[in-house]
């Protein structure tokens, strides 16, 4: 019988407990590093930037865009075994999301998975007209701009309400958005809220109000909106119109008469431009012009609603944002050659 050589079998164990000694600290080693790659912050230069996922993207083709954008050097193999021990691959969510300095590819990864895309937000101003609206809609980043090139009247049609004027039919908040909503999705909810908020307000309004209708609160609070530079005299803004419209007189506010001047309008009101009529102008016409002239806010249309009691008639700028209110016409003359004159007695 042959027989091994002692020395030569001591030599194959030995080789073998080399290699499996080698291949443990490549094991421990590759634990390492992969948990390391977990850990460390990607290498986002500052605040403010972001990603961009488009929809359909593969977890190979996002962390290309990481290595292209140097955020990221590691290998696409660590980032798929670090998706498949979170179980997020194959859940990955498309949209924008933050790269805080500091983020780790696990904490990126959550946030793809639980889709917390980044949110941006846009403000209609108080006392806005619907075309300062869409310019300003029009310069909105990371919104899709689908009303462009459509007319006022194509963009009621696509927010469902066709052959609506949409003068003051939007109720000035800020709106929460992200990347590829539309610009219509913003103007379809500030439309919503405006007619929740006039639905919620009008069985609320103050007795013997010279109002038939919600929309002719609105039409109001578009004019208080505009003739108020304090929030705190809206009520009594409010106040002189409904006494005047009770009394049959002429309202008379620059404001709406600016509106109807359109293009026309360079800064300054003429006596021309009072005597002009149009379907606006409140020198020459009773009662509420058409329609709105502004975007009303909610104290705007609380106001109108709730006028302040009082017997004033006139008011007249300071000059400083507040108005100086008068009961007759010979004291708000002398009103106006003080404050707007400056012939104070």
């Amino acid at each position: 019988m042959r027989r091994t050589h002692p020395m030569r079998g001591g030599i194959v164990w030995r080789v073998l407990l080399a290699v499996l000694v080698l291949a443990a600290a490549g094991l421990a080693w590759l634990a390492y590093d992969f948990g390391r790659f977990a850990r460390t912050p990607l290498a986002v230069a500052g605040p403010g930037q972001t990603i961009e996922i488009e929809r359909g993207s593969s977890l190979r083709g996002i962390v290309e865009q990481l290595r292209r954008r140097g955020l990221s050097g590691a290998s696409p193999w660590y980032w798929r075994a670090l998706a498949e021990r979170q179980r997020v691959a194959g859940r990955l969510h498309a949209g924008e999301y933050a790269l805080p300095p500091g983020i780790t590819p696990a904490a990126l990864l959550e946030d793809m998975a639980d889709g917390k895309v980044l949110q941006h937000t846009f403000t209609i101003v108080e006392g806005w007209s619907f075309r300062q609206l869409r310019a300003a809609l029009a310069g909105a980043l990371k919104l899709r701009h689908d009303s462009a090139g459509l007319d006022d009247a194509a963009v009621m049609q696509k927010l469902g309400a066709p052959g609506e004027m949409p003068e003051g039919r939007f109720l000035p908040e800020t709106y929460a958005y992200v990347m590829g909503d539309s610009d219509l999705d913003v103007l379809r909810r500030a439309h919503a809220a405006m007619a929740r908020t006039l639905d919620a307000l009008w069985p609320q309004r103050a007795a013997d109000l010279p109002l038939a209708s919600p929309y002719e609160a609105l039409v109001l609070a578009s004019l208080v909106e505009k003739e108020t530079g304090r929030a705190e005299e809206r009520p009594q803004i409010a106040g002189v119109f409904v006494r005047r419209l009770q009394g049959h007189m002429l309202l008379q506010t620059d404001p709406s008469v600016i509106y109807g001047m359109g293009e026309r309008y360079d800064g300054n009101v003429r006596k021309a431009d009072l005597a002009l009529d149009t379907p606006y102008n409140t020198y020459t016409r009773a009662g509420l012009p058409p329609t709105p002239i502004a975007l009303p806010g909610k104290a705007a249309l609380a106001a109108a609603l709730h006028p302040a009691p009082g017997d004033a008639l006139y008011f007249v700028a300071r000059g400083d944002g507040s108005h100086v209110f008068a009961h007759t016409l010979a004291e708000h003359n002398r009103n106006v050659a003080c404050y707007q004159l400056k012939h104070c007695l």
